[in-house]
């Protein structure tokens, strides 16, 4: 009886032993495959590209939204070429020198609260000067920030100042204007999306139609306003 008894226990025993090597074979296999979310030390920190990121994307649309709405609203009550190029190139100035402007008293006023903060934990804690340069090293540069966002607008106001500011037939000028803007919309919002590591179709999506809403509210207010007030519309 116990020989039997043996003989089956090993018979049975044979066919999961030999299975077990194959097992143990597949399962190592599936941690080496790239995993989206990694550990600490191998992954990407989205967070800390928000402040850079977050004054790049919004000069760089910002720029682009504000001239290409501005030369099509021009464009509603003057076909001149020189009307719309003058007004984009002095809306791409005033422009940049806003949102640097903005930008160096938003960042700097974040600065001053941080350097505070430091200051208070420093007397209550007692700590040395090492702790204080380690906290000084990730402090936000106002600066930084205020020439990123002039940048980023100018480089953003450019493309629809090239698009359609030498362009002499009017309808033509209008839709080049249009279509570069779309175009750079579009590329924005992907880059953001792409660099924050998010999905590109939705961002994409967004800014493209936050910024053909800005340019047709333009033209429509400007358009209506010149035919209120009977404005000369030139086309020279």
């Amino acid at each position: 009886m116990s020989s039997r008894l043996s003989s089956q226990v090993h018979a049975n025993a044979l066919p999961e032993a030999s299975k077990d090597p194959c097992v143990r074979i597949s399962i190592p296999l599936q941690p080496q495959e790239p995993e989206p979310t990694r550990g600490a030390d191998g992954s990407v920190d989205y967070m800390a590209r928000t402040q850079w990121l977050r004054a790049a994307v919004l000069g760089a649309n910002d720029g682009l939204v504000s001239i290409a709405s501005l030369m099509v609203g021009v464009g509603a009550v003057n076909q001149s070429a020189k009307a719309m190029l003058v007004s984009g190139l002095a809306g791409l100035v005033a422009g940049a020198c806003s949102m640097a402007i903005g930008e160096f008293v938003s960042v700097h006023a974040q600065y001053d609260i941080e350097v505070a903060e430091m200051e208070r934990r420093r007397r209550g804690s007692g700590s040395g000067s090492e702790e204080g340069v380690r906290g000084e090293e990730n402090l936000p540069s106002p600066m930084l920030a205020a020439g990123a966002s002039a940048l980023a607008f100018a480089l953003g106001a450019v493309l629809p100042l090239l698009a359609g500011g030498f362009i002499m037939s009017w309808s033509v000028r209008v839709g080049a204007v249009c279509a570069v803007s779309s175009l750079g919309l579009a590329g924005f919002g992907a880059a953001g999306a792409v660099l924050g590591g998010a999905d590109i179709w939705k961002p994409a999506l967004r800014v493209l139609g936050g910024g053909w809403l800005a340019m047709l509210v333009t033209y429509c207010v400007l358009r209506i306003f010149g035919l209120l007030f009977n404005m000369q519309v030139s086309s020279a």
